[in-house]
């Protein structure tokens, strides 16, 4: 780390969940003050054919998971109907490195992650060896696009495993702290954060004043959309390059 450091006096707000402290310490060595105020919460959705469903799941070719929270979702139907990886003999195919560390984790070989961790990128590369008619099951959230249905040129059966349902307590925490602070950061991590930000915390506190920064492409592009302008964005979409590239950002301007 450097020795004047870049995010000294900087509140750091994350619209997301982060799965892992790893990104606050790191805020932390920055010299920062990171804070969690997640802007959407998921859960899973139960049902009455998840049992059935779930052991059908081994019968695709491919099962695609676009998200950790799809992992834990699916892996909670696990546990709950007693099936093991080694159960299912589908292929796995992970959007971004955190979500096939945590199929990994759970005992999945994860066969296919795109080189930019986003839907869009996934659709024009999964392009399996010898493949003409695949069947592939997308879990997904109940805010996932259409995009890997309606791109991908296979049979695609999608299975919401969980739901997304907003945090107000969440918007009038990031909003007390923008109205306080002086030195700020919002970093948003999915298109759906954006949303909850622009509707809720917008007309209160408009786009300027603070930094902003995006994980992808996809998620700036909806922030740009909005009519903000995106300060940062990593060329590895993970919060901790996220992190990273505002540190530096900031050493720059310094």
């Amino acid at each position: 780390m450097p020795e004047q450091l870049p995010l000294q006096g900087e509140t750091v707000i994350f619209t997301g969940t982060p799965k892992s402290v790893d990104v606050f310490d790191l805020v932390r060595q920055y010299g920062g003050e990171p804070y969690s105020f997640p802007l959407i919460q998921v859960g899973e959705i139960e049902d009455s054919s998840d049992e059935e469903r779930l052991k059908k799941s081994g019968a695709y070719d491919w099962l695609i998971f676009t998200s950790q929270s799809a992992v834990h979702s699916f892996q909670s139907k696990m546990k709950r109907y007693r099936l093991k990886a080694a159960d299912i003999q589908s292929k796995i195919a992970a959007v971004g490195t955190q979500t096939a560390a945590a199929l990994e984790k759970i005992g999945f070989q994860v066969e296919f992650i795109p080189t930019v961790f986003s839907a869009d990128v996934f659709v024009q590369q999964f392009k399996p060896e010898g493949a003409t008619k695949l069947n592939v099951l997308f879990l997904r959230g109940t805010l996932a696009g259409s995009l890997i249905r309606e791109e991908l040129p296979f049979h695609v059966v999608e299975w919401t495993v969980y739901e997304t349902v907003t945090k107000p307590q969440s918007i009038i925490s990031i909003v007390e702290l923008l109205k306080k602070r002086t030195d700020c950061t919002v970093l948003f991590a999915s298109p759906s954060a954006v949303q909850v930000f622009v509707e809720s915390a917008v007309p209160i506190v408009g786009w300027s004043g603070f930094t902003i920064g995006a994980i992808g492409h996809v998620t700036a592009n909806a922030l740009k959309k909005a009519g903000a302008t995106v300060n940062v964005t990593p060329e590895t979409y993970t919060l901790k390059e996220l992190v990273n590239a505002l540190a530096r950002r900031k050493e720059e301007i310094q």
